[in-house]
């Protein structure tokens, strides 16, 4: 593998600085807990973009790099599963909290 040309770096750069600049915009802006939810999950492969993308700045890449965005994606899948599951059982006890004050 050769080293990444500066043009490609430079694309790669702004690729992933544009997806955490959205997740971030999304994050500040958005008030519903899934979509805040997916805002964050924007952010990630940003993140991830970025050490890939400064992982092949050297001849050879850098492995350690590369398992790192591999692990991150098992621990972003993970946590998006387990920040889910605590969205759908908050609404559920806000609905019936809601339902328990509506007779009186």
């Amino acid at each position: 593998m050769s080293e990444l040309p500066s043009e490609s770096l430079t694309v790669y750069l702004l690729a992933s600085l544009t997806l955490i600049s959205m997740g971030l915009y999304g994050l500040a802006t958005l008030r519903d807990p899934i979509r805040r939810l997916i805002a964050i999950n924007i952010i990630g492969p940003g993140v991830f973009l970025i050490m890939i993308t400064l992982a092949r700045r050297q001849d050879p890449p850098d492995a350690i790099l590369h398992a790192l965005v591999v692990t991150g994606l098992v621990v972003a899948i993970s946590a998006t599963a387990f920040a889910l599951r605590l969205i759908i059982a908050s609404e559920k006890h806000l609905k019936s909290e809601h339902s328990k004050q509506e007779p009186s």
